[in-house]
């Protein structure tokens, strides 16, 4: 007969797979404890600040920066919501000549940060620029005989972001149009109906929930947008922020800038929350039924082509041609040595960012599954705030508890040991790693989640009952799976940090620039033909990525 003990060594995988279980869990909650801490030290350094910072700026600035805010936010919101879902509804239900092309080309503006392209148009539509010269020249008109629209405008700041952040509202959008069956829209246009009141009666309100979705996402990136908004001199919180920090060497007024905009931030978070968890939509048909796509010719043809063609033109075209232009006429030498440390630096933060990001999302969306209940729901939903906090507050949120830390640190190694510890975490690349990873984490959550949802359970059951432990299981059946899925969210990750520049403007490390950075120095000097070759690197390596994720969700 088999002794009891002798069932102790097969225990033993067991145990180190409960250990690895609690490992995982651990780096979850550090994940979630990491996104939660600059929005945490930002409330508490704006309580801390005083009332005189809050009096002195309810008198002077806040309220042009909520309404000049508010105003962008109304006019990208209008703006995104037409051209995205426009196109979506033409390339999706339509076949007009192109629509192949148009359906990859419409996504291609989301590789370009919004102030690249008002670098690139300040350089056309400024009044030294090529148009204005251009038609003072053909008709004699002196600079006061005409009126030309202001580029460096609200408006303008408001067309750049719209012609950047569109593809958000069209991809969602065109997800949801091809999800549609077409019985709710034939039912529509037998009772008579017709196919403009079937699509707003019938397909718009069926996808207001993603198009809602698409639309607060581009929300979010205009209240977080800065480059932009500085370049044109259009006064936000963002900038206040940053004028508040550096300019003016208050920390309080940053702080408390920061919370206005985080509560602002946060309650477009809960309502897009709220508005997904209302919508649902049920098919009564009990079957899918395709729908079939209908074929534009003559005019109604051209002005589908014109219609998708302006913003990719607009969007993409346009900017890389007169960026092109630009740079040929600029003095700088992009072999350079300098040049080349730029684009190492960029390369290194987004390629470090994208595999920490995406580390913790597996982290995350693993624990999840293992442990379904309200502490690991809890987890998911801090790590999902990330994205709807500016990159300026988390740079303040980062910056406030590690500078204190380490001047704490400091000041205890001088008191007794007589050595100066300097700033250990404050100014390195680490802690400027650790705010991409809290900006982008929903991302990289939310394309891991998307392919782990395909992952049946039973699978779970099945490698557990083989002997496979929680990390074997993750190891050698998840993974595997959600490699797509995975590579998507390593593309979103890396395109969206190459991008930043609040975060990376604020925390960089000393000496240590990036192609944004200097983009922006560039630009912010005047000098818009020498920022074109680094917004020309930007974009160039963003494109590829995006054409490769365009690729991936086509393939599903």
């Amino acid at each position: 007969m088999t002794d009891v003990p002798a069932l102790d060594p097969s225990a033993r995988p067991r145990r180190r797979g409960g250990e690895r279980a609690r490992v995982l869990a651990g780096v979850a909650l550090v994940c979630a404890a990491v996104c939660a801490l600059p929005m945490l030290a930002v409330a508490l350094a704006a309580v801390t600040g005083g009332t005189g910072t809050v009096a002195h700026l309810l008198e002077t600035v806040l309220p042009r920066y909520a309404a000049t805010t508010l105003w962008l936010v109304v006019l990208v919101s209008a703006g995104t919501f037409a051209l995205g879902v426009g196109a979506a509804w033409l390339v999706s239900m339509t076949r007009f000549p192109g629509v192949r092309f148009f359906e990859i080309a419409l996504v291609l503006p989301l590789a370009f940060p919004a102030y690249v392209l008002a670098y690139a148009y300040t350089h056309l539509l400024d009044h030294p620029g090529i148009v204005q010269t251009s038609l003072r020249a053909a008709t004699g008109w002196g600079p006061r005989d005409y009126w030309f629209p202001d580029v460096r405008s609200i408006g303008g700041a408001a067309v750049m972001l719209i012609l950047v952040l569109y593809p958000y509202v069209y991809l969602l959008a065109r997800a949801a149009f091809l999800q549609q069956s077409a019985t709710t829209f034939l039912a529509a246009r037998a009772l008579g109906s017709s196919a403009w009141g079937a699509f707003f009666r019938v397909s718009l309100p069926l996808a207001r929930p993603a198009i809602a979705g698409g639309v607060l996402l581009a929300v979010m990136e205009t209240i977080a947008d800065f480059g932009t908004v500085a370049y044109f001199g259009v006064q936000t919180f963002a900038t206040g922020i940053y004028t508040s920090w550096f300019s003016m060497a208050d920390r309080a007024g940053a702080a408390q800038l920061a919370l206005c905009l985080l509560s602002f931030a946060l309650l477009l978070a809960m309502l897009e929350r709220a508005q997904r968890g209302r919508a649902t939509y049920q098919d009564a048909s009990r079957r899918h039924q395709r729908m079939e796509p209908a074929q534009l010719v003559g005019m109604r043809a051209l002005a589908a082509v014109v219609l998708c063609a302006v913003p990719v033109l607009l969007g993409a075209v346009v900017p890389v041609v007169a960026l092109f232009e630009m740079g040929l006429g600029s003095e700088q030498d992009l072999l350079s040595p300098r040049y080349l440390g730029f684009v190492q630096n960029s390369l290194t933060l987004a390629s470090v960012a994208a595999v920490v990001t995406v580390g913790a999302a597996i982290c995350l969306g693993f624990f999840q599954r293992l442990r379904p209940g309200q502490l690991s729901a809890a987890t998911g939903y801090v790590a999902r705030l990330g994205y709807a906090v500016p990159g300026g507050v988390i740079a303040v949120g980062l910056l406030v508890p590690f500078a204190a830390f380490d001047n704490a640190l400091d000041a205890f190694m001088r008191a007794r040991f007589d050595v100066s510890t300097g700033l250990l975490i404050t100014g390195s690349i680490w802690l400027l790693v650790t705010a991409y990873m809290v900006r982008f984490l929903a991302a990289a959550l939310g394309a891991y989640e998307g392919g782990q949802a395909m992952v049946p359970a039973n699978m779970d059951a099945a490698a557990r009952s083989l002997g496979q432990s929680p990390g074997g299981t993750l190891r050698r059946v998840h993974l595997p799976i959600l490699a797509p899925s995975l590579l998507t969210a390593l593309l979103i990750v890396f395109v969206d940090v190459m991008k930043e520049l609040p975060a990376t403007l604020i925390m960089r490390p000393f000496n240590f620039d990036t192609l944004a950075v200097q983009a922006y120095r560039l630009a912010s000097d005047e000098r818009l033909e020498g920022a074109a070759v680094p917004s020309l690197v930007i974009v160039a390596i963003g494109l590829l990525p995006v054409i490769l994720i365009c690729r991936q969700v086509g393939r599903r």
